[in-house]
């Protein structure tokens, strides 16, 4: 989902996965796994942005793209790699918040910005400890070792130099008072905009590829 949006009198574009609430709310977006038109559609998106220099903010919250026999027919490979290349090519300032789960290519297609940002309870990774499990083990029994092999914890990714900072929650979790919680993720927004506005477009995106041509060589 995206949308024009306003912080702090700065227009931004706002592009995130919406999983759902309910049962009904979760089916109805396909728990958050984006099927190739979704990648498509934040690729225009971010064009959009970029071609009248707006801020883009993302929001992450997947289990990873779906994994579907029509997704991989309609090209969702391709739908990922392409939002990671128009994110990577793009000058306009991008700031990435995990909200919940970030997993898989699905994740990474929303996240590489200039900035990326984690809830202090939230995960981010490769596959999913299930995923990761059922791969290595062809058991579950083995998803709390997979978990911790993972290292997916927000502060495994700081210390990793996966992501640039932690946003702490509320008491009680972000997902029972999430109007605090934006208040929170509010400032911290305006804080790193600024910080990027102050930055050219051009360095900008070199600095953007440069982070994650060092965090794929490195890990």
């Amino acid at each position: 989902m995206g949308c024009l949006a306003e912080i702090s009198d700065q227009s931004v574009m706002v592009i995130g996965t919406e999983k759902g609430n309910s049962m009904e709310s979760r089916i109805k977006h396909n728990f958050g796994m984006a099927k190739p038109e979704g990648y498509r559609k934040a690729q225009r998106l971010m064009q959009m942005a970029n071609k009248f220099n707006l801020p883009i903010i993302t929001f992450v919250d997947t289990a990873g793209a779906f994994p579907g026999k029509e997704a991989e027919e309609r090209g969702q490979s391709e739908s990922i790699a392409s939002s990671i290349l128009t994110a990577l090519k793009i000058e306009s300032p991008i700031i990435s918040v995990v909200i919940g789960e970030g997993g898989s290519g699905g994740a990474i297609a929303l996240s590489t910005a200039d900035i990326v940002l984690m809830l202090e309870h939230s995960i981010y990774s490769v596959i999913s400890p299930e995923g990761c499990a059922s791969i290595l083990w062809k058991s579950n029994e083995f998803i709390q070792k997979a978990a911790e092999n993972l290292k997916l914890t927000a502060q495994d990714c700081l210390k990793y130099n996966i992501i640039d900072a932690i946003i702490k929650e509320v008491p009680g979790g972000a997902h029972r008072f999430p109007e605090d919680q934006s208040k929170i993720i509010k400032q911290q927004l305006i804080s790193n905009l600024e910080t990027l506005k102050i930055i050219s477009g051009v360095e900008r995106k070199n600095k953007r590829n440069k982070k994650f041509l060092n965090i794929t060589s490195n890990n």
